[in-house]
């Protein structure tokens, strides 16, 4: 057994020597200081208008029309317009609505890949590696206001693979090379439980530490977008390609645009262009069969699922990576935006429009990060407060005669139509796939750029040119909004913060001045919103939620709270009437509830047995009787007015309809004995972590005992 852990350990460092001399000998890094001068100049170009978009569409001619707004298509749309070519672009859905907005908020370029690499001698995966992390410095640099670095903590459980996997790490930080965005460092076991607390201690032997990226996914792929926009791109979401046109070129038969109809509207129209991209991610092969029905499917679906927890499950600055959960995957376990993020799995699936999370992949995430975490810190079903899934798109290449075999980078493939499409590959890698998919794009329909290469490199995003990591003080004090607001806004819309501030309204409070929560647990305001209507394109309840704002990957119940507040904001600003603003609530409720996880966790309530003991039955049923005066047999919404009028709290009406619901499992507007016990149960066994109701009875007994006991006092005459 010595000797083959020497074996392991003298192997891992002969690797680590071949890896820096294969850096250095393969080093064909762009240079740091390649920026070019317009990347750090604000585009003067204010955003059009979506309707000014929709008429450019439909008026003017362009050199490239890009299919799909999530980051490829965004990052080609970008390329395109600051290379000089006539833009436009057009997204289904909403810009990040399918896949980059359900990722792991990683900006890296793959531990695990590099480790094959490694293994395998694999030349293609090491260059993937390599490519991603000169990208992910670049982003970093690009969107400061939407990323960050993110330590992350590798904790080691046997001697052997202290050595082992330190040096794994170091080889990522030597094919970083100069882009490296920190250099790993090795803890003893004592510092890696200051650092991370909730670490289980028993039998840890210390602990690696290494550097990547994080980011806002959503809206950094709506930066993007907004930058293409500001370089001359006409980009338009909620707009369906209906089919393709094509003409006849030198006896050859081309694309030369599509049809596409406003789902806003219902309106079709044809868009004309020299040139088609296909950047759709998932849904590619729909795309080439509009071009060719016969044409073979490249593309293999593959869910991945992610949950949010507390913030209080991991540190605010400090990630955790488990390299090898019990069926072999990696799963992260991140801090972001005051949460927890735990993800992710990796699991063949049919191709849909609305992915949806499951209570098995749920539960195996939950079952795996409780290896990792201190008896402190109880594992519960109900703290799972989101959950989502994303669809990555898995291609084999066309280009190659094994078109059975998985491409493990992108592809970007020119059919004979001139049809180009770019599929695969990571979000960190964005930049660098538009790139080769606007030059493969320019060659092959003979397009005349101002620019014959791209300009992207080092050029800053909206938002970027005048951030620093103080600028929200200024928000606090020239506007009055109150510090966690304010750094929310700074982070998510960058130098852009100060005209969402503009629209925000008086609190009628002594501090904070102005913004007014859309919920008090969270840092967004009714300004957001706004601004998300006026300048951002959002159009429904769902760009709102999920992708201009956070809340509904943050929170799927807080959402749904919230919603009834922003639609009434968003009437306002897109002229909605009482219709259209009961379908917006209806859909973005199905969303919250199929998509985020919030039908999961109820299901997963339901399905427990109730296992309390008699005690327990009957505490509870006396709280239950307690507010059931009228001994009607139910809980009706007044019986809760009241309850809570004796408690004191001021609550609105929607709040009670909130609180009724969390509990009425059959949805006939009042609260049963058997949902009562049911939910007590689910607290009790932490499939659910807490509930207003059951705090509600709690504090309605304690009112009837004090009650009952001051009344019991005055008709005793008093003792004497």
């Amino acid at each position: 057994m010595a000797t083959y852990f020497r074996r392991v350990i003298i192997g891992t460092v002969a690797i680590g020597s071949g890896v820096y001399v294969v850096s250095s000998l393969t080093n064909d890094e762009k240079p740091w200081a390649q920026v070019h001068a317009a990347s750090q100049c604000r585009p003067k170009r204010p955003l059009p208008s979506r309707d000014e978009q929709i008429a450019s569409l439909q008026k003017e001619k362009f050199d490239i029309l890009i299919i799909g707004g999530g980051a490829t298509g965004a990052g080609c749309a970008l390329d395109a317009a600051t290379r000089g070519l006539k833009t436009a672009l057009v997204e289904a859905d909403d810009f990040a609505s399918g896949t980059s907005s359900r990722s792991t908020k990683l900006i890296h370029g793959g531990v695990r890949y590099l480790q094959k690499a490694i293994m395998q001698a694999d030349v293609e995966q090491y260059r993937m590696v390599k490519e991603a992390l000169r990208e992910r410095a670049n982003m970093l640099e690009s969107a400061p206001h939407l990323t960050r670095p993110l330590p992350i903590m590798l904790p080691v459980y046997t001697w052997w693979q202290v050595p082992y996997y330190w040096v794994g790490i170091k080889m990522y930080d030597i094919v970083a090379g100069s882009k490296t965005v920190r250099n790993s460092y090795l803890l003893s076991k004592r510092r890696a439980l200051e650092l991370f607390p909730m670490l289980k201690g028993e039998k840890l032997r210390g602990a690696i530490v290494y550097y990547d990226g994080q980011q806002d996914d959503a809206r950094m792929n709506l930066a993007v977008a907004l930058t293409a926009t500001r370089y001359g791109a006409t980009i338009a979401n909620h707009v369906q390609v209906l089919s393709l046109h094509h003409k006849t070129e030198n006896g050859k038969r081309i694309v030369a645009g599509a049809r596409v109809r406003d789902e806003m509207t219902g309106k079709v129209f044809d868009v004309c262009a020299k040139c088609v991209i296909n950047a759709t991610g998932p849904f590619t092969d729909s795309i080439r069969k509009m071009d060719d029905v016969k044409v073979k499917e490249i593309c293999s679906p593959s869910s991945g699922v992610h949950i949010v927890l507390p913030g209080y499950y991991s540190p605010d600055q400090m990630g955790l990576l488990d390299p090898q959960t019990s069926d072999g995957r990696v799963i992260f376990f991140l801090p972001w935006q005051k949460h927890t993020i735990a993800g992710t799995t990796d699991m063949p699936c049919e191709l849909t429009h609305n992915p949806k999370p499951t209570e098995e992949e749920i539960l195996f995430i939950l079952a795996e990060i409780k290896h990792y975490l201190n008896c402190d810190v109880e594992v519960r079903r109900g703290d799972v407060l989101s959950a989502w899934s994303g669809i990555r798109p898995l291609v084999s290449d066309p280009n190659k005669a094994d078109t059975q075999s998985l491409a493990r980078n992108h592809i970007v493939h020119v059919s004979d139509s001139k049809l180009v499409t770019i599929a695969g590959g990571k979000w960190t890698t964005y930049r660098e796939m538009a790139e080769q998919t606007i030059d493969a794009a320019i060659e092959a329909c003979q397009l005349k750029p101002v620019q014959n290469t791209s300009q992207t490199w080092g050029l800053q995003v909206e938002g970027a040119h005048g951030w620093t990591p103080t600028m929200y003080i200024r928000l606090v004090q020239d506007f009055g909004l109150e510090s966690e607001v304010a750094q929310n806004l700074a982070n998510a819309y960058g130098d852009r913060a100060f005209s969402v501030a503009k629209l925000a309204q008086l609190t009628g409070k002594r501090w904070p001045i102005i913004g007014c929560k859309l919920h008090p647990e969270y840092p967004y305001i009714d300004a957001e919103v706004r601004y998300a209507c006026q300048k951002e394109y959002a159009r429904t309840a769902i760009d709102v939620i999920a992708r201009r704002l956070r809340l509904a990957f943050l929170n799927s119940e807080a959402a749904q709270e919230a919603l009834p507040g922003i639609v009434d904001i968003m009437a306002e600003e897109l002229n909605w009437n009482e219709e259209e603003k009961k379908k917006q609530i209806s859909l973005a409720s199905v969303f919250l509830q199929e998509e985020m996880g919030h039908k999961m966790n109820k299901v997963s309530r339901e399905k427990l047995p109730i296992n309390l003991s008699a005690d327990e039955v009957q505490t509870y049923i006396k709280r239950f009787q307690i507010i059931d005066k009228e001994k009607k047999g139910y809980i009706s919404i007044n019986d809760i007015r009241r309850s809570l009028k004796h408690s004191g709290d001021e609550v609105s009406g929607e709040q009670i309809h909130e609180i009724l619901k969390e509990i009425d499992t059959n949805m006939n507007g009042q609260v049963e004995l058997d949902e009562y016990l049911q939910m007590m149960s689910a607290i009790k066994s932490g499939h659910v972590a807490y509930s207003r109701f059951a705090r509600m009875a709690e504090m309605e007994e304690a009112h009837y005992e004090k009650i009952k006991k001051k009344i019991t006092v005055e008709r005793s005459g008093g003792g004497l």
